[in-house]
């Protein structure tokens, strides 16, 4: 019997939010079993955190320079819109093995073509948040004579022009039923009892919106948790001393300083009560199959496709800022047959879920080029993986280009028009103090700028070429970026 996939991910979800990452408060009872009994990776990191090019690196196998969907559609400033023609995808592969294919919830990976342009069933739900008048879902509440959305109770700052900030969070006047995450997960269900009906393979994503801000949920979750309980980030002391000045930007788009502590506090609370209303929509979606008799047959994926940072370095959303509140993310497998309990070290991309997709559904993980299968590391083999770890970003109100090399130690981000950034994150795990210009860590500065060279130029990311005139790059210099062809014709 063929495996069948199940996939689960949530949208801006802080990987210290689940009780399986060590979170002692937020109830997480669901996914904390699907870890027990699965694979939880401690160091597993967006390839890009922001929702479409990450979506896009997951659907391809491509980093983001690769299949270049660089930003958003929503703050688009020039970038793709969409795919390529005739880009490699995982549900067209899956398809032509036999797969039968199913996405319910986010898309949010292109504006043209939808889901289903790339093999998925289901209803077609644009945009970057629940989408509450789709006539899917309106029909569900009619269907359950259940009351249509409505809100109260609004969070928001003050930006700098005065004007009223971002919605952060609300109060929602539905019962839980009545929630677009419980819409999502019922139809996740449905859709799972029709595939396994055909007795075919199935894949099935369920991709909720959030705890995406706003955080807008039901009673029962707004005042869940006690803002008393919160510990506010340790990063909330941030300065942006030595700092690339977009940051300091970017906290006032954000408004965080006009908010009071105890109003952040109530915040991060009701973000704590989206996870779990999320985790127990998880939970009625993994208990249906085991009721249908799937869970032996069915390999599970959790993870989401970036951070949030939920008031760290007084910033909200994300943006232009490698910090690892919204580069790492959760990331659970488990696979039938595979060992249960396990922890691995890593440092792995959620891009690495396509050429494990793949080679569960026995299809070929070569055109996902970005991709490195993680199935061995599930079944708990010896694997020589890579010791560092790039990520990326382009860009969401404007265009701001950055690479960040993560190792075991360090993370060094470089920002071609502004300050580069280096964190000891043993010393310094809240990534307050830039240490680029620190002498006692020059060596390890240019070991890290050599490696990170070396990486983008070898995959074909010209980010490089800016390094290679700009920064002690070392001697492996393979081209004069600055040099034309014509500069190699002969002299008179």
């Amino acid at each position: 019997m063929r495996t069948n996939i199940l996939f689960l991910m949530t949208d801006q979800h802080r990987v210290d939010t689940l009780g399986c990452y060590g979170n002692p408060v937020v109830a997480t009872p669901n996914l904390d079993r699907l870890a027990a009994t699965g694979t939880r990776f401690d160091r597993w990191y967006t390839p890009t955190a922001i929702c479409t090019p990450a979506r896009a690196s997951l659907l391809t196998g491509q980093s983001p320079f690769r299949h270049k969907l660089l930003a958003n559609q929503e703050r688009n400033v020039g970038y793709l819109e969409d795919l390529p023609a005739g880009t490699f995808s995982f549900p067209q592969a899956l398809r032509e093995a036999g797969y039968s294919c199913g996405l319910l919830g986010k898309w949010h990976t292109g504006t043209e073509r939808d889901a289903a342009d790339f093999g998925f069933e289901g209803p077609d739900l644009p945009g970057w948040h629940n989408p509450v008048d789709h006539p899917d879902y309106l029909a569900y509440l009619a269907e359950r004579d259940l009351p249509p959305y409505a809100i109260s109770d609004e969070m928001r700052g003050t930006m700098p022009n005065g004007r009223p900030g971002n919605l952060l969070a609300a109060r929602l006047h539905q019962p839980v039923e009545a929630t677009f995450e419980a819409y999502l997960a019922t139809r996740a269900i449905e859709m799972a009892r029709r595939f396994a009906e055909t007795g075919e393979p199935f894949h099935l994503s369920l991709h909720l919106f959030g705890p995406h801000l706003p955080y807008v949920i039901p009673d029962a979750y707004f005042d869940r948790y006690d803002p008393e309980l919160v510990e506010l980030p340790a990063s909330v002391a941030e300065t942006f001393a030595g700092k690339p000045p977009v940051q300091q930007n970017y906290s006032a788009h954000w408004a965080f300083d006009t908010m009071s502590e105890a109003d952040s506090r109530k915040l991060i609370a009701v973000y704590w009560g989206y996870v779990t209303l999320i985790d127990e929509q998880i939970g009625r979606v993994l208990d249906a199959f085991d009721e249908l008799g799937l869970t032996d047959s069915t390999a599970v994926f959790f993870t989401a496709d970036h951070g949030e940072f939920t008031g760290a370095h007084r910033l909200h959303d994300k943006g232009p800022a490698m910090y690892e509140d919204i580069y790492r993310i959760p990331g659970i497998i488990r696979v039938p047959g595979a060992p249960a309990g396990q922890v691995r070290p890593e440092l792995v991309s959620l891009t690495d879920c396509t050429a494990t997709i793949l080679e569960l559904a026995g299809c070929d993980p070569t055109p996902a080029v970005d991709s490195r299968s993680l199935l061995p590391l599930v079944r708990g083999e010896d694997v020589d993986w890579p010791e560092d770890l790039v990520c990326e970003f382009h860009g969401h109100h404007f265009p701001y280009p950055q690479r960040m090399l993560r190792t075991d130690r360090y993370k060094l981000v470089v920002n071609p028009d502004s300050v580069n950034e280096l964190y000891d994150l043993d010393e310094d795990p809240d990534e307050l103090v830039n240490r680029y210009r620190d002498e006692a860590l020059a060596g390890v500065r240019q070991r890290l700028m050599e490696r990170l060279y070396t990486l983008l130029r070898d995959r074909g990311d010209n980010f490089h070429h800016w390094m290679t005139s700009m920064y002690e790059i070392g001697d492996d210099v393979r081209e004069n970026p600055s040099a034309a062809q014509i500069e190699a014709a002969p002299r008179a």
